[in-house]
């Protein structure tokens, strides 16, 4: 009899130090999640995504604290997997909002090489502008010049040819006095010659009487 009740009492002490090992093992496995947890929480890129995901965990791993011995195992496997997922959802959320960052930077970046390609076209039609402009005034005042010259050309060929009937008429006019000058001076010559031959004559007709 006493030895009956020696074992019941190494069982009974076995069976409660296997309860306290699971219990310990159920307490370190809480609090194994609740520190992925905390550790999510108080992560300055990942803390601030996924609430919804982070409180569920939570949940689950309360559960799990309360969870009977028999259902121990499956509130163990949620919990675990709701942590996993929080995390993973809150990774995805911050990946998620660095490409929608990049996504405005490449916007910004293309607009910017927009706005860099339209004012260097812009500064290259200004340029083309004024180099038509220089070239449209240089032609009108090559055009000026030209015309310029040419009415010069005008004005003295009209002078030349005012000069050259002017040259005509003085030639003219001493022409005609040269030859006036001609004509007085045979005149003068006859007129000379016919006083020379009068005595003459006179003195041949008394002697022929």
């Amino acid at each position: 009899m006493k030895t009956l009740t020696l074992r019941l009492s190494a069982l009974l002490l076995a069976l409660a130090a296997v309860g306290v090992a699971h219990a310990s093992k159920d307490d370190m496995d809480v609090a194994r999640l609740n520190n992925s947890l905390d550790q999510l929480a108080g992560d300055p890129a990942l803390g601030s995504y996924a609430q919804a995901e982070q409180a569920r965990a939570r949940d689950a791993v309360n559960q799990l604290a309360q969870a009977r011995s028999r259902d121990r195992a499956h509130a163990l496997y949620l919990a675990e997997r709701r942590v996993d997922l929080a995390r993973a959802t809150a990774q995805l959320q911050e990946a998620q909002l660095q490409i929608n960052r990049l996504d405005r930077e490449h916007d910004q970046i293309q607009l910017d090489g927009s706005r860099r390609e339209a004012e260097q076209a812009r500064r290259e039609l200004e340029r083309q502008r004024l180099q038509y402009q220089m070239a449209a005034e240089e032609a009108a005042r090559q055009a000026a010049a030209g015309a310029e010259a040419t009415a010069q050309a005008q004005a003295e060929a009209e002078q030349a040819r005012k000069l050259a009937a002017a040259q005509a008429k003085v030639a003219n006019a001493a022409k005609k006095q040269a030859d006036l000058a001609a004509q007085a001076a045979r005149a003068m010559r006859a007129q000379m010659q016919g006083d020379s031959s009068s005595p003459a004559d006179d003195s041949a007709k008394k002697n022929g009487k």
